[in-house]
């Protein structure tokens, strides 16, 4: 009695190299590498006899055989054979393409049905399910899946008629992996009894591309309901499938293209979003003027074009069929499709490109070769333009895809190609935009640092990778009395307006430093300043378009004491010699700009060979780290080090920031303390008697001839002679004089208690008084004044060197 169900795994037994199909396999030399029992039933030879020999000497004598067409992958037709016994067999046979285990070269999979088992008759269960079953393209397979039946609309899908193709199974019908898996598909199906919906892609022998298939499997059954047979029904959803992929493309064109505001890396997005959905190879060739930050032409263009390669991609690694080597030029006379498209405006697309560009070929025969060897049929050069200007042209070639581009194609192609153009445009105007800041912030920051006795220094600036130029500076400022100031800050924003901005501060701090301002009073006069800055930037007298940190230091050589104020700028870090972490509690303040609220100062001893570290937030803050994890980083990679201290800011930088680039602009500032010793340093006070004038010159000499210039003696007798005048005339007790000196520079300075500044002027010609400090200023290579808690200062430095 017949089994009413087939367990899953236990279909009916079928054999697919039996006695009922011809079938050899052919490799890519032409041999027989395989024959089976069919094969040897159809002409007579045996294994032993035909394998290892090639094929054709089984044709029958004068017997042509056609050649399948380039890109093939499968094959069919009549040709007559050559039997053992000598007589000729005239055979349909169908050929599919496919790779030979471990080798690289392609054979084909030959076969020829030998038994047929009849067409379907209306007698016969089959027929009945078919009429019961199929609406639309029908196969019918057997209970061994061999093919019993097909409706037209299937002979048409797969290019072959019945009669053909009756008692083959699915995978000797369609071939290839996918025939595999559509007969593994088919016999779940008979097994289990379960209908099965699948999509795949079927590609008939005249074919230039596969179709894509919405296919039900269901299994046939009879009255008693044993399973006799598969149906299997396919719907052509070619087009709602490249509708799907034509919107799935522009989609991930709108998601892909445009991550970051790079040229270059736009160009590429654009490359790789049209490989292989569009082409096998793309190239994507700019404009040359776009290298040097040239507003692109506008209006009509004239070939030929020099372009510059920002991309390609290929189906293939390493893209061999690219001619131009990325970051390379190329020139493309009027008579190529880039410079066609270009003059035109418009899309150019070639079909035959071997045919239609021969001209162009013959004159770049670097580019022929390459279209030779890859078989490149159709190319598309679609303008790259946005806003009015032309930007380049992105060329489309297919070579694997056997298929033509369609108007679908040039639709999807112009789309994908005006939205990555957009984004070109823009990185483009932000790269020129971000060039112009760095040059203006560039033109700002000191190109070197100054050389002091008082520490040695170094520096970093780096823009930000990704947001462009900010607004963060540092300076290093000599003072008098061989006192220097260092500052650090950070303008709030980007791009050239911050630029601006710093630059201003950056003169305003110089000029504020240059009148001796105590750090807590030259915040509030620069917070001033912003305050005022921020007015003019806002509407209708708004404040608040301009904020800023700053973070300002001053550092004294004679005492080793250093001052710092900072104004809601990150504090420093401070190592002592051993290079261990020191407590520097410096009040915060508020940011620059706000307005209304003084500022706070703290002071420090430092002993000689401490390192100072001033900083923007950029270096030490990141998503994953904030300030205070990123200030001990900061410690930890300053400490132990040795060496310069140039070297030094480029271990710091590498080991802080991310190899891609901070996703902020740093300003780093390091400066290693020295101290003065106390021998180069000689302090008198002074009784308020213009009498004791004279003894002062003696002081001066004396001093000066134990430290060994007595060269420059008489100048600085002068000038501390003139000093020490105005102080007792002008001036009031306590009054002291010190001299300081390197090997290059002598510092006299005479300090009073009076606030009062002096100021120069030039006397008249009857004046008894009112030319000293000309004097002082004529032989003195600079001089000034600075205010005290007790007083004032006046100052004057000598150049040992040009005595």
């Amino acid at each position: 009695m017949r089994s009413r169900k087939v367990a899953h795994g236990d279909a009916p037994a079928y054999a697919l190299d039996g006695a009922a199909t011809a079938r050899t396999v052919v490799d890519g030399d032409g041999s027989i590498v395989e024959w089976n029992e069919g094969a040897e039933r159809l002409l007579g030879w045996s294994p032993a006899e035909v394998v290892g020999r090639p094929a054709k000497e089984l044709l029958a004598a004068g017997s042509p055989f056609p050649m399948p067409a380039p890109g093939s992958v499968s094959w069919s037709g009549t040709l007559t054979l050559r039997h053992r016994d000598g007589r000729t067999v005239s055979a349909w046979l169908l050929a599919h393409q496919r790779r030979q285990k471990d080798a690289d070269d392609t054979g084909w999979l030959v076969l020829c049905p030998l038994d047929d088992p009849g067409p379907l008759v209306r007698d016969d269960p089959l027929a009945m399910a078919v009429l019961m079953q199929s609406p639309c393209a029908t196969a019918v397979f057997d209970e061994q899946l061999r093919l019993r039946g097909i409706n037209g609309m299937m002979a048409d899908a797969v290019g072959m008629p019945e009669e053909n193709l009756r008692g083959l199974h699915m995978s000797e019908i369609v071939g290839g992996r996918q025939g595999e898996r559509l007969e593994e598909q088919l016999r779940e199906v008979l097994a289990d009894g379960r209908r099965k919906d699948v999509q795949t892609f079927l590609r008939a022998a005249d074919e230039h591309s596969a179709h894509a298939w919405s296919a039900g499997i269901a299994p046939l059954i009879d009255a008693e309901g044993v399973p006799i047979g598969v149906c299997v029904t396919g719907h052509d959803i070619t087009e709602q499938y490249r509708a799907r992929q034509r919107l799935q493309l522009v989609n991930e064109a709108s998601i892909r293209i445009g991550t970051t505001l790079d040229v270059t890396r736009t160009a590429q997005e654009l490359a790789d979003v049209c490989v292989p959905v569009l082409a096998d190879f793309v190239s994507v060739d700019l404009m040359q003027s776009l290298d040097h930050g040239d507003e692109p032409h506008e209006g009509p263009l004239s070939p030929p074009f020099t372009l510059r390669r920002a991309a390609h991609r290929s189906i293939n690694p390493g893209s061999p069929e690219a001619v131009v080597e990325l970051g390379g030029t190329h020139v493309y006379p009027a008579i190529s499709p880039q410079a066609a498209s270009l003059v035109a405006g418009h899309t150019v697309t070639t079909a035959d490109a071997a045919v239609s560009l021969k001209e162009w070929l013959a004159l770049d025969p670097a580019r022929g070769s390459r279209v030779e060897e890859y078989g490149i049929h159709a190319t598309m050069s679609v303008p790259i333009r946005a806003r009015g200007t032309t930007l380049g042209v992105a060329v489309l070639s297919r070579y694997k895809r056997l298929d033509p581009f369609t108007p679908d194609d040039q639709l999807l192609a112009e789309e994908v190609t005006a939205r990555a153009a957009v984004c070109i445009d823009n990185a483009r105007r932000y790269s020129r935009e971000r060039e112009t800041a760095l040059a203006l912030q560039r033109s700002l920051l000191p190109q070197t640092l100054p050389h002091m006795p008082a520490l040695e220094a170094a520096s970093r600036y780096l823009p930000a990778a990704q947001s462009g130029v900010g607004g963060d500076w540092f300076d290093v400022i000599p003072l008098s009395g061989m006192r220097v100031a260092m500052v650090v800050g950070d303008v709030v924003g980007h791009g050239v307006q911050a630029s601006a901005t710093m630059g201003r501060l950056r003169t305003a701090v110089r000029t504020l430093a240059d009148v001796d301002l105590a750090p807590d009073e030259l915040l509030t006069h620069l917070d001033d300043l912003v305050v005022r800055l921020s007015a003019e930037a806002g509407s209708e007298g708004v404040t608040g378009e301009v904020g800023a940190t700053c973070l300002y230091a001053v550092y004294d050589p004679v005492s080793r004491r250093c001052t710092f104020a900072r104004a809601g700028h990150p504090p420093p870090v401070v190592l002592d010699p051993d290079g261990r972490p020191m407590e520097v509690e410096v009040p915060a303040g508020q940011p620059l700009g706000l307005g209304g609220l003084p500022f706070e100062s703290a002071e420090l001893e430092l002993a000689e060979g401490t390192v100072l570290a001033l900083y923007t937030d950029g270096l030490i803050e990141t998503r994953d780290r904030d300030i205070d994890a990123g200030q001990e980083l900061l410690a930890r990679a300053l400490s132990g080090r040795t060496g310069s201290l140039d070297e030094v800011c480029q271990e710091v930088i590498g080991s802080l920031l991310p190899p891609n680039g901070a996703p902020d602009d740093v300003a780093l500032l390091l400066a290693r303390t020295r101290g003065l010793p106390p021998a180069q340093v000689a302090t008198w006070a002074i009784p308020a008697d213009p009498a004791f004038v004279s003894r002062t010159r003696q002081y001066v000499l004396t001093q000066m001839a134990l430290w060994g210039i007595s060269e420059t003696a008489f100048t600085a007798e002068l000038v501390v002679s003139e000093l020490v005048t105005n102080a007792i005339r002008h001036g009031a007790p306590p009054i002291q004089l010190r001299l300081i000196h390197d090997d290059t520079t002598l510092i006299c300075e005479v300090s009073d208690g009076s606030g009062t500044a002096p100021h120069l002027r030039r006397a008249k010609t009857f004046d008894e008084g009112g030319r000293g400090l000309l004097l002082v200023a004529q032989l003195t290579q600079r001089w000034g004044s600075r205010h005290t808690e007790d007083g004032k200062t006046i100052w004057a430095e000598l150049t040992l060197a040009e005595e």
